[in-house]
């Protein structure tokens, strides 16, 4: 369904449509927003892996002294 859909040509028709509906001073603010939003979603994604994989140590732990 998706086969070439991110090719170089679709790609460049993309950054050149973003140019017209932004302009060329917005898009390197959008870009600084888009990779801080992705890197904070990463950290917090990290954060609840270690909370879910401490809670689980704990359970196990809980479950071995009965």
């Amino acid at each position: 369904m998706f086969d070439g859909l991110f090719q170089p040509t679709h790609l460049i028709i993309i950054l050149i449509i973003c140019l017209l509906v932004f302009g060329p001073k917005k898009l390197p603010e959008l870009g600084k927003g888009l990779g801080e939003s992705i890197r904070e979603f990463k950290k917090s994604m990290a954060e609840a892996r270690a909370e879910n994989t401490v809670d689980t140590t704990k359970a196990t732990e809980d479950l071995s002294k009965k």
